[in-house]
């Protein structure tokens, strides 16, 4: 079943954490959006690698994506190697996707810059016809890339109004119960499971949303610049 949108993470929640909004805006639009999660988290401090599927599903149900996937990538070790491109490769060639939304580099788990240059890579490849999986070869025209923490040393090219979206990206993080703050999980504390790191979650979106005018953004980097035809605004008319 192939998608418009991929949109990859490391792990299950990386997604959510850092364009959740976006990818319920798309699914609202009518685009299938599938979500492709590198690992299964299973080096989480927090959470049974059962209570992560079943969270993921949840969340997935929550933003209305069309599916969700995992690659079961070795969590804490992913790498831009022959063996996980090749897993990767196979995904891309499945889903067909016209665009991918990935994790940015320079990001605070080591897995995030990981999957950055494995996916970017990946996507290469899997337009070379040499590469033999069994299946066509297909590579993604459109690559935009996310910081699932923090935002890091360079500035956005693309902003979006996630506005309406952001309680429903809220609840698909509340989904991961066992992640995010929840004084009911027995689980040790870690950063992310700290009432400030909510907290961050509303003021990070917030800043975005200052820059455009909007109540809150979601922030997207590309390589190289974007064309438009036309400036935002003076599209012409009808």
């Amino acid at each position: 079943m192939s998608v418009d949108v991929v949109a990859v993470g490391a792990h299950p929640d990386d997604v959510e954490l850092g364009i959740g909004g976006l990818v319920c805006k798309l699914a609202q639009r009518g685009r299938r959006v599938g979500i492709l999660d590198l690992s299964r988290g299973e080096m989480s401090t927090r959470g049974s690698v059962d209570e992560r599927v079943e969270e993921a599903a949840e969340a997935a149900r929550i933003l209305g994506v069309t599916r969700r996937d995992n690659a079961e990538l070795p969590d804490g070790t992913l790498a831009n190697t022959d063996d996980q491109r090749r897993r990767v490769i196979q995904w891309i060639r499945t889903l067909r996707p016209q665009m991918l939304l990935v994790p940015m580099e320079g990001d605070r788990h080591p897995d995030h810059g990981a999957a950055y240059h494995l996916v970017r890579d990946a996507n290469y490849f899997s337009g070379l016809v040499q590469i033999d999986t069994g299946q066509r070869p297909h590579r993604t025209p459109w690559v935009y890339y996310y910081h699932p923490y923090y935002d890091g040393a360079t500035s956005p090219q693309i902003l979006i109004d996630v506005s309406e979206q952001f309680e429903t990206k809220l609840a698909a993080l509340k989904a991961h119960k066992s992640q995010f703050y929840n004084p009911e999980y027995p689980g040790e504390a870690t950063l992310i499971s700290s009432e400030a790191f909510w907290d961050s979650i509303r003021v990070r979106a917030a800043y975005w949303g200052t820059r455009i005018h909007a109540a809150y953004g979601e922030p997207l980097h590309a390589e190289g610049p974007i064309g438009l035809e036309f400036p935002p605004g003076l599209e012409p008319r009808p």
